[in-house]
C-alpha cells in the first residue's frame, strides 16, 4: 500500500475517547475521569476491586474502538467484518473451501447469517458455492482467485494497522497483554490450558 493511501486511510481511523488519560506513579496509564467516578460511589471499593473495574472498563472501551476501526477498515474494501472473517476462514481451509454448516460453526453464527455473508461475497466474485459430489444436500463455500487476491492486499494492510495500534508496546508488554486477554477468556469459558508446551 502506498504512503498516500495510508495517510488517506488514517483520517478514517480516528476514534473518540471520552475519558482523560493520566499516568500513575509507576508510569502506567489510567482513566482519571473514570477513577474519580469510582471513588464517588456509595460503597468504597478495595484497591483490587478498583483495579478490576478499571481494567474491565478499559477492555470494553478497547473492544468497542477496535470494532469501530475494523468496521471502517472493512468498509474501505467494500466488505464487512463478517465477510472478512469468511474470507480468512476459507483461505486457511483445505482446498480453500468449507461446508456452509462448518463455516457457520467456526464463525459462531447462524446458518442463515452465513448464507447472507456468502450471498454478498458470491455476488462480488470473491467466493463461489460448490455442491458436494458425495452429498447433494451439502454445499461448500470456496474462495475464488479474486477472493485470494483481495485477501493478499488485506493481509499487508491489516498487519500495518495492528502494528500501528500496538506501537509503543514492547514485546514483553504485548506478551503480557496476550496473556491477560487469554486469562480472561479462560475465566469466562473454562477453556482447558495445555501444560508443558513451549513455543
Amino acid at each position: 500500500m502506498n504512503r498516500l493511501t495510508m495517510e488517506q486511510s488514517e483520517i478514517k481511523w480516528e476514534c473518540r475517547f471520552n475519558g482523560a488519560l493520566a499516568t500513575d506513579r509507576a508510569g502506567r496509564l489510567y482513566d482519571a475521569r473514570f477513577r474519580q467516578a469510582i471513588h464517588a460511589t456509595r460503597r468504597p471499593l478495595s484497591e483490587k476491586e478498583i483495579r478490576a473495574v478499571e481494567a474491565m472498563t478499559a477492555l470494553r472501551i478497547t473492544a468497542r474502538l477496535s470494532r469501530q476501526l475494523m468496521d471502517r477498515w472493512a468498509e474501505t474494501h467494500g466488505l464487512s467484518e463478517g465477510r472478512i472473517h469468511v474470507l480468512f476462514r476459507l483461505a486457511d481451509a483445505p482446498g480453500h473451501q468449507l461446508p456452509l454448516g462448518e463455516l457457520a460453526e467456526q464463525l459462531d453464527v447462524t446458518a442463515r447469517n452465513v448464507t447472507g455473508l456468502i450471498d454478498h461475497l458470491e455476488r462480488d466474485g470473491l467466493v463461489e458455492r460448490v455442491d458436494d459430489p458425495d452429498d447433494r444436500r451439502s454445499t461448500y463455500a470456496r474462495l475464488t482467485a479474486a477472493g485470494g487476491k483481495r485477501l493478499d492486499s488485506l493481509r499487508g494492510e491489516g498487519l500495518y494497522w495492528q502494528m500501528k495500534i500496538a506501537s509503543g508496546l514492547s514485546t514483553e508488554e504485548l506478551e503480557l497483554l496476550r496473556h491477560a486477554c487469554l486469562k480472561l477468556i479462560e475465566n469466562m469459558t473454562g477453556a482447558p490450558v495445555a501444560t508443558g508446551r513451549t513455543a
